[in-house]
């Protein structure tokens, strides 16, 4: 890793000295290189465990060499797009999409300030920082919810409503949050620089 750093790890969860979670918590200490988990464990805890140190994705098997070459793919064009390091960028003079502030936690959108409950601000925050990526529903409940195991998957639907109406005020004909149908969210990486 230190004197070949890879575009991208694939890494088992099953390791015959140890845990591949604490091996890719090692990784992602030092180094921002995607993860990309294979596994024989389909459970959803085991997902959001593995998704939650900062793995780019989660792959059960069986699974097809298809499959899995299609979601490095997608994952090294996500990473080719998103800069390593970007500072938060200051309150723009210009409309930009979405400012987040969260020193206020307040989330700018077109420079309208959106008024957002917790649940709101922390599933839009979520998605701002990383535009076209597809979060699925069970992290973005454990990102945002308290209880985490306590609330259900159609909690995020509600709040995903709620949100669109509230941005549908700013300018109405714009789609910011995307739905993928069985897998979950992702905010629209094609938002103009300036409402129509």
């Amino acid at each position: 890793m230190r004197e070949r750093p890879p575009a991208l790890v694939i890494l088992d969860v099953g390791l015959s000295d140890g845990s591949g979670f604490d091996v890719s918590r090692r990784l992602l200490a030092t180094s921002e290189v995607p993860v990309v988990f294979l596994t024989a464990r389909s459970d959803e805890i085991d997902r959001v465990v593995g998704l939650e140190p900062g793995a780019d994705d989660y792959v059960p098997e069986p699974f097809s060499p298809r499959e899995l070459v299609a979601r490095v793919r997608s994952i090294l064009r996500r990473a080719a797009r998103t800069p390593s390091e970007v500072p938060a960028p200051p309150l723009p003079a210009a409309p930009v999409p979405l400012v987040v502030d969260d020193g206020r936690r307040q989330i700018r959108y077109y420079g309208h300030l959106l008024e957002l409950s917790r649940y709101e601000y922390g599933l839009l925050k979520t998605l701002a920082a990383r535009p076209g990526f597809v979060f699925a529903r069970e992290v973005l409940l454990d990102r945002v919810s308290e209880q985490g195991t306590g609330s259900l998957d159609r909690t995020v639907d509600a709040h995903v409503k709620t949100l669109r109406a509230k941005m549908k005020q700013v300018p109405p004909d714009l789609e910011p949050i995307r739905t993928h149908r069985g897998t979950g969210y992702a905010l629209a990486e094609d938002l103009p620089p300036a409402p129509k």
